[in-house]
């Protein structure tokens, strides 16, 4: 009996450990947008993150509503813990004042993997150029958690 739950204790452990590269994960950001985020790994390095929430900054608030592709670097620092760096690109739409609003961001971050917990906590900062209703330039910055699923 003591073998069998030793046997299942390390089979979940080793689950728990790399379901951030294989499931489909959900959790919270706050900052510029403040709102839902979700995360998708397609490959052991790649991902799309998507999210949904509202945005404070400025004198219009509205919804925002992003997805990026994001390429991850593993490695980057050599620490006891996973800290690996990410970019990509995506769009995003929004809503100014009832006007429609979209652009194209450019994502940067970092992420920080607990190694007992299915869990990333991240921080990213996001140029985003828009081309809707105007031509500007704005930066988004979000810290969050997400929670993967088995």
């Amino acid at each position: 009996m003591k073998l069998r739950i030793f046997f299942f204790l390390l089979i979940l452990s080793s689950q728990l450990t790399y379901a951030q590269h294989n499931n489909f994960g959900i959790g919270l950001m706050v900052g510029e947008p403040t709102g839902l985020s979700g995360k998708y790994w397609v490959s052991e390095s790649n991902a799309f993150a998507a999210g949904i929430g509202g945005h404070f900054i400025g004198p219009n608030d509205g919804l925002s509503i992003h997805l990026d592709y994001l390429y991850h670097i593993d490695n980057t620092f050599q620490t006891n813990f996973r800290f690996p760096l990410y970019y990509g690109f995506g769009a995003r739409i929004r809503t100014e004042s009832n006007k429609f609003g979209l652009g194209f961001r450019g994502v940067g971050g970092i992420l920080f993997y607990p190694d007992s917990v299915p869990i990333d906590i991240f921080i990213e900062l996001v140029p985003v150029f828009k081309l809707l209703p105007k031509t500007n330039l704005e930066i988004d910055l979000s810290l969050g958690a997400r929670y993967y699923f088995n």
